[in-house]
């Protein structure tokens, strides 16, 4: 029986590299617009010193593969030699049970052209399906042989990279998230930005505001976004949002729930699992609590609370935690609310969502919102929701250090409460007992009203959600590159 030779991996790692052996790279590399997080993402994967890995982590079909192609055409653009960076995406059956060092030898003894002085550029994608990835990378970045080495990995199992990069490479990975698309990117990948968004020239605090010269506009953009509009591929493939559903299924859920988290915690039985996660995805942004999960899927709660924490490592769900009255966190946790991560995903499984439908608007509206929030690099303050016994918040953003409400907001997709803002009963009573603490603002989203009101002594900034969702998604991205520390760096590209 023959055996695959090093000379056939070789081979088979030119496929996936085209641009060793063509000088025109465009074709082979551009394709979809880059993503917001482009810029932040390039800048690190270029960043040599300190020595650290980049370990770029994000749900199924977010564009991490388009990304790194585009970082890759950017850096051979730039002037870095094609035959001195190396792409490789580890789900390739050829390469299974490799060793990255064992791949990076290959490449470098076979293909590579390098001097002492130059920079070589290393993507691993699909990381985790390689066991122990973590501790063969830190080798890497360790070994002094390969100091001129900037190595980047990908994958889909957030929160497990996250564990893994946390207990052994603490001071040698650097952890970016990339999250599904959002609002803005949206519209910028529809070419619907520059008609229906017009920026403040006024920031506050470093956060611009935005405008909408046709709201109603903006709205049915809003609608179709938590449609199709999470995944790059939907967005902008006709096709594909006509097999909406096979899209999701196959390509995401199946392979995630079927594929993915067997493969990473041994999971066996696969039917409670995907009833659990169907349950949470059609009430999306519903309170729940393990003793009702339980009891309705007849699942232990041990059980369901470790179901629950595989479907956040595989970013299908978002959990956001409950505080009371007087914004503290309860000492036992009994009950939360969870979030697709992704609003389209609710369309695709149980079919699209009609503006009329109000209350269902309202959840998804309040999923969105929380979607375009989630960046993954804030340590500083948390989003929570408060509910007590005679009221309820939406969104309360807490300082971790001094544990007091910094901003809190309502999330609804009706203009009732622009033109009654008293009616807020549950927001006003809970700014008003923290009003000292709230620096940042009281507000409500609408459908289409915008403006300042005044009620019980508290003022309320009143904005349409689609414009609000546009303006957080917007936010983030400036939020990152200065969470990133790249606001007093030279780039050589703009940050607007």
């Amino acid at each position: 029986m023959h055996e695959i030779t090093e000379q056939d991996i070789a081979e088979r790692m030119r496929l996936d590299n085209p641009w060793w052996d063509s000088d025109n790279i465009s074709s082979t590399i551009f394709g979809y617009r880059r993503r917001d997080y482009f810029k932040a993402i390039f800048y690190r994967v270029r960043q040599t010193e300190p020595r650290r890995a980049l370990v770029l982590m994000g749900p199924r079909r977010v564009g991490k593969t388009v990304l790194l192609q585009h970082v890759i055409g950017s850096l051979i653009n730039g002037g870095a030699s094609a035959r001195n960076i190396f792409y490789i995406s580890l789900d390739t059956p050829v390469y299974i049970k490799m060793s990255l060092e064992k791949l990076l030898g290959i490449f470098l003894r076979e293909i590579a052209s390098h001097s002492d002085d130059e920079t070589i550029y290393v993507f691993f994608d699909e990381v985790q399906y390689l066991k122990d990835w973590e501790v063969h990378l830190k080798s890497l970045v360790d070994t002094d042989a390969y100091r001129n080495i900037k190595f980047t990995v990908s994958g889909s199992a957030a929160a497990a990279l996250r564990m893994k990069s946390h207990e052994s490479g603490a001071g040698r990975f650097t952890n970016i998230l990339l999250p599904p698309l959002t609002f803005a990117e949206y519209l910028g990948f529809m070419g619907l930005e520059n008609n229906l968004i017009i920026k403040d020239d006024m920031a506050v605090s470093g956060a611009f505001k935005y405008q909408s010269p046709d709201i109603n506009k903006l709205n049915e953009a809003f609608v179709n976004y938590l449609n199709y509009g999470g995944y790059p591929e939907v967005a902008l493939s006709e096709a594909t949002r006509k097999n909406l559903e096979q899209f999701v299924r196959s390509d995401i859920i199946d392979k995630v729930l079927l594929r993915d988290l067997p493969s990473l915690y041994g999971i066996s039985d696969l039917p409670e699992l995907n009833s659990l996660f169907m349950m949470l995805a059609y009430n999306s942004g519903g309170e729940v609590t393990l003793e009702a999960l339980s009891k309705k899927a007849n699942i232990s709660k041990q059980t369901i609370k470790r179901y629950l924490e595989y479907l956040e490592s595989a970013f299908l769900i978002r959990k956001v935690e409950r505080i009371d009255r007087n914004a503290k966190h309860f000492k036992r946790m009994t009950s939360a609310k969870f979030y697709l991560t992704n609003p389209s995903l609710r369309a695709a499984l149980f079919g699209p969502v009609d503006s009329d439908d109000n209350e269902l608007m309202g959840l998804l509206a309040e999923t969105a919102a929380f979607s375009q929030w989630y960046d993954g690099y804030s340590t500083t303050d948390e989003i929570t929701y408060a509910r007590w016994s005679n009221g309820e918040v939406d969104m309360v953003n807490v300082d971790k250090k001094t544990l007091k409400p910094r901003w809190v907001s309502e999330i609804k997709w009706s203009d009732h409460f622009f033109q009654r803002p008293g009616s807020l009963t549950a927001l006003l009573d809970f700014s008003k007992k923290h009003e000292e603490h709230i620096v940042e603002g009281i507000g409500s989203t609408t459908k289409t009203k915008s403006g300042k009101k005044t009620a019980k002594g508290i003022e309320i900034e009143f904005i349409p959600t689609s414009l609000y969702c546009y303006m957080v998604a917007k936010n983030q991205v400036r939020h990152i590159v200065k969470m990133l520390d790249l606001e007093d760096e030279q780039l050589s590209f703009p940050l607007d």
